[in-house]
């Protein structure tokens, strides 16, 4: 069988729980026109990647049952409509407002997540942002934090003459509507960086200006 067509009857199983709701493995073998076999690979894999569960129903007399049901991961496989919501109620904010208020939201936003990373990044704390090992040990928490967050996120080292240098790469950008029409977005999550991580922090290109990607160097020592 295909990758593609692996994927697209892992979707089609998705749905079909999102849809009806618990269902039995034979039944959705019916449903789908192929092998209890070959739709339990699937529901396996499907357990593995946490977007599925299974429970135990006890009957009165033979088998048990198992019914498999969706998890709260499950969520994120299907379409949403956040950023439109969010573009909606800042357009708003700043029509009624001001940009005053806009940067408001942005600078609460930046400080909830300042505490939020700051008590994962400091775990344990570091001796010195300014020592270039400690400093490799926070931005590859950052980056994997990042990552965990649909940033696609990577680090490498790239000391050049002047000393140590670090490079945190995103290559992609789940708020990229919000952040193209308000640059508060990216200002905020430079300055993020620079107050988790202690250190100078320059950003090289930016996704929401026309780059490929968002791309931040990180020195160690703090302007």
């Amino acid at each position: 069988m295909s990758a593609e067509l692996e994927r697209t009857t892992r979707h089609r199983i998705v749905t079909m729980l999102r849809k009806l709701g618990p269902l039995q493995a034979f039944d959705i073998a019916r449903r789908l026109g192929i092998s209890s076999i070959a739709v339990r690979r699937h529901l396996n894999n499907l357990e593995r990647d946490r977007y599925v569960r299974y429970e135990t129903v006890r009957k009165s007399a033979g088998r048990p049952a198992f019914l498999y049901s969706l998890t709260e991961h499950a969520e994120d496989l299907f379409p949403k409509k956040y950023a439109d919501m969010t573009l909606e109620l800042l357009d708003d904010v700043l029509a009624t407002q001001g940009e005053i208020a806009v940067d408001a939201l942005f600078e609460r936003r930046e400080e909830r997540l300042a505490a939020k990373y700051a008590e994962r990044l400091r775990q344990p704390a570091p001796e010195s942002a300014d020592d270039p090992a400690q400093l490799a040990a926070l931005v590859e928490k950052l980056a994997s934090m990042q990552d965990e967050r649909g940033y696609m996120a990577e680090w490498r080292r790239a000391d050049d003459e002047t000393g140590a240098r670090f490079l945190l790469t995103e290559h992609n950008c789940p708020i990229h509507a919000v952040a193209h029409r308000f640059q508060q977005a990216c200002s905020s999550e430079l300055s993020l960086f620079r107050k988790v991580l202690g250190a100078r922090v320059e950003q090289l290109e930016c996704k929401a200006k026309g780059g490929h990607r968002c791309v931040y160097e990180v020195r160690p020592g703090n302007d």
